[in-house]
């Protein structure tokens, strides 16, 4: 079994910062790719940062410059930085990891259950 944990969404006001933090737990060989996506209402999933095992990292245009995705691969963790924070950065994050479980070495998508991040105007 592998679970993967979000925490540190909440209301922050325009031009304020948080930090979404990401945790894999269970059997797991090996993450692989991690990132971050996000859904706002009415509107389709998308990606926000991702990073490889190795830390290379791309990112949305929309968040350039703003945001940084890090991870620590001893805790299997990843983080999102968000900084100077829009109103039209509010959404639901996701986190999803890419994982080789231990139970016969499958690789697997799996996500998060969400958390909510609302910037006021």
């Amino acid at each position: 079994q592998v679970q993967v944990v979000e925490s540190g969404g909440g209301l922050v006001q325009a031009g304020g910062s948080l930090r979404l933090s990401c945790a894999a737990s269970g059997s797991i060989f090996r993450i692989n790719d991690m990132g971050w996506y996000r859904q706002a209402p009415g509107k389709q999933r998308e990606l926000v940062a991702a990073i490889t095992s190795g830390g290379s990292t791309n990112y949305a245009d929309s968040v350039k410059g703003r945001f940084t995705i890090s991870r620590d691969n001893a805790k299997n963790t990843v983080y999102l930085q968000m900084n100077s924070l829009k109103p039209e950065d509010t959404a639901v994050y996701y986190c999803k990891a890419n994982i080789k479980r231990t139970t016969f070495f499958t690789v697997n998508d799996y996500w998060g259950q969400g958390t909510q991040v609302t910037v006021s105007s």
